[in-house]
């Protein structure tokens, strides 16, 4: 085993420890709001605290959980770990954030720190889902919508501009959409709530 690859455990367990972390709680409660998870879509994210809170808290908790996972990965970019390993890494602050331990497995849908990563290990591909996000949710009015499509778009765009990170764009995507199996069903039926 190569030296730096010693340090991907840690690195792990901590990109899971800070994903954990669901930054609309600790936004929720330091407002003095109710819980996000006991009202609208019972979410702990971006969007159901838009509809429930304001845009104010929304882009609180949009920040907390796009930077929550950042150190970590500058750490495993640091440490010259191979764009695999920082994959790992990364995913598991998705998975830390879609599966906190503490709060019973029950956490947000990963958008919003799967575009911190990507923000950290492929910065372009961020900024075009980002924009594709901004423009669908601006359109549509539907965050699912936004949310599938720019996930939807993230491997295409990483062919384009992060070919070593394919692999790990497509994991992130896959987890993301994953994520979002209500939500498809729901716009199914034509009730998904908008912003």
């Amino acid at each position: 085993m190569e030296a730096p690859l010693i340090s991907l455990l840690p690195l792990v367990v901590l990109g899971y420890l800070s994903g954990s972390w669901l930054g609309a709680l600790t936004v929720c409660r330091l407002a003095g709001v109710g819980d996000p998870r006991l009202a609208g879509s019972f979410n702990p994210g971006f969007s159901n605290v838009l509809r429930l809170h304001g845009r104010w808290l929304a882009l609180a908790t949009l920040l907390v959980d796009a930077v929550k996972g950042m150190p970590v990965l500058v750490g495993a970019i640091l440490l010259e770990l191979p764009p695999w390993a920082q994959g790992v890494v990364g995913l598991a602050v998705l998975l830390g954030h879609s599966y906190p331990v503490w709060h019973r497995l029950r956490g947000g849908k990963a958008v919003a720190s799967a575009f911190g990563v990507m923000l950290v290990l492929t910065p372009g591909v961020a900024l075009v889902c980002a924009t594709l996000w901004g423009l669908l949710a601006w359109r549509v009015r539907t965050a699912a919508v936004a949310s599938l499509a720019s996930a939807a778009a993230a491997p295409l765009a990483s062919l384009w501009l992060a070919p070593n990170y394919v692999g790990v764009v497509i994991a992130f995507t896959l987890l993301v959409l994953g994520r979002h199996i209500l939500n498809i069903q729901r716009l199914g039926r034509g009730d998904e709530p908008p912003l």
